[in-house]
Parts: C-alpha cells; structure tokens; sequence
C-alpha cells in the first residue's frame, strides 16, 4: 500500500469496496455534516460527493471512518505494526555478529530518509493563481446551524519558526471570513502559535502555507503530539516508509507537500485578531467565539482535477476518533519509554481524549499509580487529561466493562482520590479558567498494605479447571 497522492488512496478504496460516491446533488452548507454524521455513526464507508452545489471541485469524508481504513492511510496492515515498528526502533539490538550487522541495514537506510527532499515542482503547483486567488472556489463545509462561519477543518498548517527556522506543521481550524481571510485558530499550547507569538516579539509578519488534500499519512502527522520543533514530515516518512517530497511555495518563503492536492499561500500580521467562532467542536457542544488571528492569502495552487477532502467533529463516535486512536497507538512505546511500567493505555472516544486516561501499570510499590499520574499530567499534550483511571496489569483497558468492574470493586474514594489542578484544553467548557482547571486521579489497582489496605484481599471468583472441561465436553449435546 504506497499512494503518490490522496488520488491513489481514493483509487484503494474503491477497490477494497470502501467508498460510496454520492451523484445527488448536496450543499456543502449542513447537508454534507448530516449526511457524513449518519455514516460515520453505523460503521459506513468513506464518502466521494462528486455534485457538490454550487463548486466543480468533488468534497472527500470520512476516509479515516474505520480502524481498517485508518491503518491504510499509514500504509499499514494495522496500527499496532505501526507501534511494533516503533518500539523496534526505540529498542535496538547491539550488532554482535556480521548477520545481525546485515540486518540492521534496513533500519539504518530506513533513518536516513526520514529528511524531507525537496524537489522542482509538483502536482500542487499545476495551477498558480495569485491576483485572482479566491477561497470561494473551494466547497467549504459550513458543519453545524450556529457555526460561525464555513470551516476548514483537514488543513496542514506549514510555519518556521522566526529564530530557529524550524518547520512546524499542525492541523488548526480555519474560519473563511471572506474570499481571501481565514481564521486561524491557533490555540496557545500549539506549535504554530508559539512561532506566532516569537514574530509577534519581534513585530513582523509571519508567513503562513496551508496545505489540503495532502497523502493521508501527513495528515495524520499534522495531528500528531510531537515535541516542539521536532517536524513533522519526519513522522510521516516513517509511517509510510519513504521522505516526504515537499515543493518551494510561489509567494512565501516555505515548502509543502509536493503532491498535496491545494496549497494555500499567505501570511498573518502581528497584533491583528478578529472574532472567529462560534464553532461545533468535537466535545458535542458549540466552542466559544475568541479573537484569534487572521490569515490573509497571497496564492492557491493546485491540481488540475483535485479532490477536496475535509471532515467533521461533533458528538463522539465522529471520523476524528480513529485519528485519535491511532495516536494512542503509536505514541505508546514512546511514552513507555518515559513510563516503562504502563502495560497499555486507553483514551476512549467517549471521553474526548484528552478528558479521560485509562492507564494499566505492573505496579511495584507502594504509590506507584500516584507517581503515574503526576508523570502523564506533565507529558506532552497527556497534561490536558482530566481525569486518570490506573489500574493493574491484568486489566484488560480496552475492555470498558472490566474497567469499570475494577473501579467499582477497587476503589474508596476517600482514600484512591486525588484532586490536582493544570492546564486544560481550550475547548473545555467546564474548566474553572479559560486553559486552567482541576485533575483528578483515581488509583484503581489493589491496595496494599504500605497503602494503608490491613485487610485481606479476595480472590477473584474462578470455576475449577475440572469443570470447565467437563462441561466443554458435553455443551455440544445441551443446544445452548
């Protein structure tokens, strides 16, 4: 599974019986989200509206709508072979024999085309408009009745960072105020604000590139929790195995995706924000509005014939769920390698990630889920979590009812709660501040003694092996 472009991988689809095109004639204004919402909800297909009111131009939802599809977006057969592959690399073995040094060739030359290459020209830039440069041939979805606005809301976000010259890549919403000024919400824990705020310092403008319709591995990197100033496009050669090609912009000083589909060109000015919101967020309610910065656009380039893909977020399951799973995922031996003891992690779609951790650990003293806590709350973006569920090793996390079950019979509250406080994500709502607001901890693993546990902890209820055999042996004849 290797795709030169998001064309390719609509073209996988198809055959694999994964897409649905739609003929009807739909409106980019609502119709698209209710439509998407029903699907993504029943386990449906990937989306192709090929009539989309009003544009020429065909609107794609819901690729990443499934577990299967989400693992052929990053070329792969599943997301845990991602996880395998990282770990592998986090965990190298010591070449001892001259075999074992063939065999870490591979890897090797796998590492050393991690680089972005950047190329001549590319699909992107088949067509160069500036001066006539309009945001109004693009279908834009409007996703819900009191959005402010239509949204972009699959966009890689291209920045370099004013001082360093960095690249930082990131998935920002962005509101079309007119046919050339977009939104940028950029929200203040993120990569692309803080390259804002240093240009800001030194009061100049910074140059902005956006770019949509790109391969679906780099989209799912421009969302991935990486650390500041590490690139993005890095994460995506690894996933899919190859550099990434990225192409010189026409009107700022920037690279992008060589094969996305549209590229965006333009800058915003220090100091200049305007109202953007409200919005219909991936907690299930409205996200308030906010000044926030505004992009203006210098050029679009594109494809001849692209496809514009955007999503929706909105009351859980939604598309973005699988985005978020497969973060969890793949960011899972990196954080063993902070957290050796996590044995598994899950962030239920449910809990909208960042609100709810269920986290098993092989617990080997006293305090040990405590300390656990207190490390996922400083974390990378894991310090947005609001609430931390651990328990022990033979939990199965990704099973609710069993979580559950060890939280009911685990758990005193007065003596495994513990309350904290620390930044929260912009969009919650029910934070006590705007950033800010409480944590809480539950540990749900076995008590012990040192923990202030004096009594004897019973066995969990087991049928005699004998009997399960015997009754294994007869359960044909019973008709059960």
């Amino acid at each position: 599974m290797a795709y030169r472009d998001l064309s390719e991988f609509v073209e996988l689809l198809r055959q694999k019986g994964q897409i649905k095109v739609i003929a009807e004639p739909v409106d980019p204004y609502l119709e698209m989200t209710e439509i998407a919402d029903r699907v993504v909800k029943k386990g449906g297909p990937a989306l192709l509206f090929t009539d989309v009111k009003g544009h020429t131009w065909p609107v794609l939802m819901n690729m990443y709508g499934s577990a299967e599809r989400m693992a052929w977006a990053l070329e792969a057969d599943s997301l845990d072979a991602i996880a395998e592959e990282i770990a592998g690399l986090l965990e190298p073995k010591i070449p001892v024999s001259f075999m074992d040094k063939l065999k870490l060739l591979p890897k090797l030359k796998m590492l050393s085309e991690l680089t972005p290459r950047v190329v001549k020209d590319g699909i992107c830039q088949e067509v160069v408009e500036t001066e006539t440069a309009s945001l109004d041939k693009i279908p834009i979805i409007t996703c819900w009745p009191q959005d402010g606005g239509p949204y972009i809301t699959l966009p890689l976000v291209f920045t370099k960072h004013p001082r360093l010259g960095t690249r930082n890549v990131g998935m920002y919403r962005l509101q079309k105020f007119d046919a050339r000024t977009l939104g940028m919400h950029w929200q203040r824990h993120k990569g692309g604000a803080q390259h804002y705020r240093v240009a800001e310092e030194m009061g100049q403008r910074l140059e902005v590139a956006v770019a949509l319709s790109a391969e679906p591995s780099l989209i799912y990197a421009a969302t991935a929790p990486l650390p500041e100033e590490i690139d993005e496009m890095m994460l995506a050669a690894f996933v899919r195995d190859r550099h990434v090609d990225l192409v010189k912009c026409k009107t700022v000083d920037l690279e992008v995706p060589a094969n996305a589909h549209i590229i965006l060109e333009g800058y915003v000015e220090p100091h200049e924000r305007r109202l953007e919101g409200p919005f219909g967020d991936h907690t299930g309610y409205y996200s308030l509005a906010d000044e926030y910065p505004v992009f203006h656009l210098t050029a679009i380039t594109h494809k001849r014939d692209p496809i514009y893909a955007t999503t929706i977020v909105g009351p859980p399951p939604m598309e973005d769920g699988f985005l978020g799973k497969a973060t969890e995922r793949v960011f899972l031996p990196l954080i063993r390698k902070t957290l050796p003891e996590i044995v598994d992690m899950n962030l239920p779609v449910e809990g909208i990630f960042h609100n709810l951790a269920i986290i098993s650990i092989d617990k080997r003293y006293p305090g040990h889920a405590r300390k656990v806590m207190h490390a996922v709350w400083g974390l990378g973006q894991l310090m947005f979590t609001k609430v931390v569920i651990i328990v022990d090793k033979d939990c199965n996390v990704q099973d609710m009812r069993e979580v559950i079950w060890k939280v009911g019979t685990h758990l005193d509250p007065k003596r495994d709660c513990m309350i904290s406080e620390g930044p929260t994500d912009v969009l919650d709502h029910s934070a006590m501040y705007t950033d800010w607001g409480g944590k809480l901890g539950i540990d749900a693993t076995r008590k012990w003694p040192e923990e202030g546990y004096t009594r004897t902890w019973p066995d969990v209820l087991k049928m005699s092996s004998d009997v399960k055999e015997r009754i294994d042996a007869m359960w044909g004849k019973l008709g059960l």
